[in-house]
Parts: structure tokens; sequence; C-alpha cells
């Protein structure tokens, strides 16, 4: 077993100062910003994949949640990310039956949206909401039914900003099985959500949908002309032609 002491101290001995600054810039962590207070140790993503690799398997729930509840941005997406490895050695191999590890898949969901708050920036979220919950939507249960896909709404009607950025971020693994629908039900009810964050990733799970069907995607727009925010607009279609973006942004 390794233990999230162990995984703290070997992070911690890397941590580079100029790199926290930047980072502490990027990611907004100044007074009424929407990461403020979050703390750096200055590692690279690839460099914390890495250590989450290396000690994947081997850390049960109870020290992926210390890790989760560190006050090291870094820290808790290690944690993000054991729960991925974990979610990846529980899915079905090619020869297997699709429920094979049901039960497992769904002890991992539960713990991450059990702990969904401390995915608390949009890079925690990302690396994390579709590889997780987003596997756990698209396989069955043990009695061969599918998960409910209620879990989406209850995310996206929370009073906070990162759970209801899970609730439509997830959707990517959905819409990689060319599935649509929840998507468009979920970005439609985070239509009037004040926050730039959720504007980008709804017109991000847009833009993803353009990418395997530009009809739905038109659809979409064409039904919600003049509702969707300017920054999900422009998008959900940066993808398009120049004189059809044109067009849709004066719609």
């Amino acid at each position: 077993m390794t233990t999230a002491e162990e995984i703290i101290s070997v992070m911690t001995e890397m941590k580079d100062e100029n790199q926290s600054k930047i980072l502490s810039r990027f990611f907004k962590t100044g007074p009424g910003e929407y990461g403020e207070g979050d703390m750096f140790l200055g590692l690279k993503v690839p460099q914390t994949r890495s250590i989450a690799k290396e000690a994947r398997h081997e850390v049960p729930f109870p020290e992926i949640e210390k890790l989760l509840q560190s006050r090291w941005h870094e820290i808790r997406l290690c944690g993000f990310l054991l729960l991925v490895e974990e979610m990846k050695k529980a899915l079905p191999r090619r020869n297997e039956p699709p429920t094979t590890h049901a039960g497992r898949r769904a002890e991992i969901a539960d713990f991450y949206i059990r702990h969904a708050r401390y995915a608390d920036n949009w890079d925690l979220v990302d690396l994390s909401a579709p590889y997780i919950l987003g596997e756990w939507l698209i396989h069955p249960l043990a009695d061969a039914s599918m998960p409910s896909r209620d879990i989406l709404d209850r995310l996206a009607m929370s009073d906070n900003l990162w759970e209801q950025r899970i609730s439509v971020v997830t959707t990517l693994r959905l819409i990689r099985d060319n599935q649509f629908a929840d998507t468009e039900r979920i970005v439609t009810r985070l239509l009037s959500h004040p926050h730039d964050l959720i504007h980008k990733a709804c017109g991000w799970m847009l833009r993803e949908i353009g990418k395997r069907d530009i009809e739905t995607l038109r659809s979409y727009l064409d039904r919600h002309a003049g509702k969707l925010p300017r920054t999900t607009l422009r998008y959900a279609i940066e993808r398009m032609n120049p004189e059809e973006r044109q067009y849709r942004m004066r719609k």
C-alpha cells in the first residue's frame, strides 16, 4: 500500500517556487477570482500524472481522500488522477461481459461524487469528470441496467460552481459514444448561468458534438438562437467556416 503521506512527501520535495507563481496567476487565485486562495506547488501536469501512475492501484480510498483534502492543488489533482486509474482498471476488457467489475465502478463513481467539491478548479474537473463519472455512466450496472443520468441534472442544479461544471464536462465521454441528448439537456439547464467558466464548458461540449454530427449542433443552435451566452456560442461554432460563424454570431 502507498500512503497519502508518502505521495505528499514526494510531491512537496518537487516544489518549484517560480512555476508556483505562474500557476497562481494562470488559475486566477487572487481576491474575488474563481480560484481565490488556491495554492500551488509548481508541478506540471505530466509530473503529477507520473506520480499517480507509479502509485496506481496501491492507494486505498481513505488515503486518496487525504490527498483530495490537501491545500495543494497538485496533490488534489493526484488524488483525482488516482481515481481515474482505478476506473480504468474497473472497465470491462474486450473479451469480458459488460457488467464485469460493475460494483467496483459504482464504488469509484460514488466516491467521486461525494468528493466532487474538492475538484475546485477547472483543470481538476476536466481531467477527472469524463474519465470517472462519464465512464461509469457509459457502462452497465451489475444487473445489466444502465446508471441513471439524473446525477448530471442534480449536479447541474448544485449551488457549487465546480459541481455544475462537472455536470456538463462529464458528458464529453457520452459525446464520444455519439450520445448527445444529455449534453443538450444539461447545456440548456445552464443557459442562464452567470459564470464564464460554465459558458466555456458548455460551448466546448457543443463544439464536440459538432465534430461528430454538425447537423445536430446546427439544430441545437437554431432552437436556442439568441439564448446562448456569447462565449458559449463562440466556442460552439469555432470549427465552422467563417461565413457560418458570422451568420451564427448575428442571429
